[in-house]
């Protein structure tokens, strides 16, 4: 059985699970003991970081470390390419994820509240997300995933923040429109069993949140 240390809001958290479900893989998910950064949770895991697994005695961090782990502890089905330049293109997709469009949404988070609120700096970055996902669509061909039918180590992390940016985009006025490919990779993601099953939980408690710190149903 593999342990996952996790908090519901954890996008991170999140694309570890997809990938267990992906997998077929028992897992037991649990909040880290004493709070996220507590000196407790530094016992077990030292970085005080989330997420984190243990599996058989063997621990470790990073969602991206822990998802290329789950698809070597499992075969089957292949969450990477075969050939070598496939798989190479494949960990760039899921990195500018994580270092770029990712922390573009996430710098929203301190300005959800109507009363902290900064519209220029919400305006700017609107365009900033904007820009990525202009880019995403260069960099990217869904077809109609990013390598291809099936999914992938890529495509894990964006169904949540595509989430998150969906459910902010009306309350903040942030007039961010996908592109017609990103758009059509978003619906291709929401058909995916194990992407499915994390949205059913993830997106009630996101939009509750939303629409307690902003007054207006998400």
């Amino acid at each position: 059985m593999i342990r996952l240390y996790s908090i519901p809001p954890s996008l991170y958290s999140a694309k570890v699970r997809i990938v267990l479900r992906a997998k077929g893989l028992a897992f037991e998910d649990i909040q880290p003991p004493g709070g996220y950064g507590s000196d407790a949770y530094r016992e077990i895991v030292p970085s005080g970081t989330l997420p984190a697994i243990e599996h058989d005695g063997f621990l470790l961090v990073e969602s991206e470390a822990i998802n290329e782990y789950l698809n070597e502890l499992v075969p089957e089905p292949a969450l990477l390419p075969r050939d070598m330049g496939q798989r190479a293109q494949a960990r760039a997709l899921s990195r500018f994820h994580d270092t770029r469009l990712e922390p573009a949404v996430r710098a929203l988070f301190a300005h959800v509240d109507p009363d902290r609120r900064d519209t220029d700096f919400v305006a700017g970055q609107a365009l900033v997300i904007a820009d990525r996902l202009a880019q995403l669509e260069r960099m990217a061909n869904p077809s109609p995933l990013l390598t291809g039918e099936t999914l992938s180590l890529a495509d894990c992390g964006y169904p949540i923040t595509l989430t998150f940016l969906e459910m902010l985009n009306r309350p903040m006025d942030l007039g961010v429109v996908l592109p017609d490919a990103v758009a059509a990779y978003f619906e291709a993601l929401k058909r995916e069993p194990s992407i499915a099953w994390e949205l059913d939980s993830y997106r009630p408690a996101l939009a509750a949140w939303v629409g307690s710190v902003t007054g207006t149903p998400a």
